[in-house]
């Protein structure tokens, strides 16, 4: 698989959501996206930065962006999760790795030593076509939604000024 960077275009594939009627990723692309991928539900940097995400929705929403978060586990580990954090976005259950390798962060990680394959945190803007406008990889999550929201209302300070650049 070729690996993907700003101005890729990602192919549309089906996903098991927890917004049940949103089986394609391209259901999300009524707006911008912010996708973000973490490794596990429930443990502690994933929880933190889901926290730090839905505490920041409405300044994500006023941008007229979407977000959902991805990782390997279950449906129902979701909704646990969404549950016992009041999460007001959806997240995407990936078992199969498909959403992973089309986005490549499945990297080789290690642990007291041992080495597995896991995922890397990362985070994609995308446009409604799909094109990644920018993209985190290895993400720290200490301040890293502040710096995702800075990044969408720069990107929409470009939009608008390419549009009255047309119009002029």
């Amino acid at each position: 698989m070729a690996k993907i960077d700003i101005g890729s275009k990602i192919k549309n594939c089906s996903i098991e959501s927890t917004n049940s009627k949103k089986k394609k990723l391209s259901n999300y692309l009524d707006k911008k996206l912010i996708i973000y991928f973490y490794p596990k539900d429930m443990t502690p940097g994933c929880t933190t930065e889901s926290i730090e995400f839905n505490s920041n929705l409405n300044k994500i929403k006023r941008q007229k962006y979407n977000i959902v978060g991805v990782s390997r586990d279950s449906i129902k580990s979701h909704e646990k999760f969404i549950e016992k954090y009041k999460f007001k976005f959806p997240l995407i259950s990936d078992p199969d790795e498909k959403l992973c390798k089309t986005f490549d962060v499945i990297k080789e990680k290690s642990l007291y030593g041992r080495k597995y394959m896991g995922v890397d945190r990362s985070t994609f803007i995308l446009d409604k076509k799909g094109t990644i406008k920018f993209l985190w990889r290895n993400v720290k999550v200490k301040g890293h939604v502040d710096e995702v929201i800075e990044k969408i209302k720069e990107l929409n300070k470009w939009i608008l000024f390419l549009y009255f650049l047309l119009l002029w």
